[in-house]
Parts: C-alpha cells; structure tokens; sequence
C-alpha cells in the first residue's frame, strides 16, 4: 500500500518533515500541517527556542498561518495534522478556531490535552489519534535521548 492510499498517513508524514525540520533546530521536534479541501494551506514546527516564545507550538503557528492563508480565523473545513497530541493550549486555540478536525500521531501523557477531556474543542471537531504513532513517537524519544547525552 503506497501512502496515497491513506490521505491521513500522508498528511502525517508532512508534519513529521516539519517535525525533523524543528529537530535541525533543536526545537522539541512536534511538526503540523493544516489541510483545507485537499490542499496544505500550513506548515508549522515548534519555534519556542528560535523566538523565546512558549507560545510559538507548532499548533499555534501553523493557525495562524492557515488563517493568514484563507483570511478567516475559522478553520471548520481543515484538519489540523500534528505529530504529537495536542497540548492544553494548543487544544483551546484548535477550539476557537472552529477546526474540522485533529489528526495526531502520539499521545502526549503528561500535558496531552486528551487527559483534560474534549470540552475545550469546538463540538463539530474529530479527534483522531494514533495515526503513524510510533514514528511520531520515536522521533521524541531519540530527541531527548540526545539531550541527557
């Protein structure tokens, strides 16, 4: 099965070019695609280190740059594809901008916002997790792994 045949998996795969993109830079190494109507209308990774900014998840700049890019901060028509799951923040952001839905590919267990439960999502968005989760997660793991070396 090539990855055309699973439009989620391929969609992950861009989000983890931005995730290794974010690793170069010695960011944590979270990648996100934002996709509207069949078309990537966002590429975002973590750039907390870059701009001093703990705001600056990939999640957040991705939003701000679909919502540039379509000139609505309303997002119901996309989904936001991200290597890790979101966090509480980045959740709340995902809420206010109305997004269609969330494909993410590991769990985050200690600030995942999944822990918190979905009411900070808009009510129309589908969460779907999991996807290409052990690429997504080993990606983490091998990050920090060099950081305690």
């Amino acid at each position: 099965m090539s990855i055309f045949d699973n439009e989620d998996e391929y969609y992950m795969r861009e989000a983890l070019r931005e995730a290794r993109a974010a690793m170069a830079e010695e960011e944590i190494p979270i990648g996100a695609v934002i996709v509207c109507k069949g078309q990537v209308v966002a590429r975002a990774h973590n750039n907390t280190e870059r701009l001093h900014d703990v705001t600056a998840h990939a999640e957040m700049v991705a939003f701000t740059a679909a919502a540039n890019t379509l000139g609505s901060k309303y997002l119901p028509e996309c989904t936001l594809y991200v290597t890790v799951e979101p966090c509480a923040m980045c959740a709340g952001a995902a809420g206010w901008t109305q997004i269609g839905r969330i494909v993410y590919g590991a769990a985050d267990e200690k600030r995942g916002f999944e822990k918190l439960g979905r009411g900070m999502l808009h009510p129309k968005t589908e969460v779907v997790g999991g996807v290409m989760e052990e690429e997504c997660g080993e990606l983490m793991k091998e990050f920090f792994r060099r950081r305690r070396s």
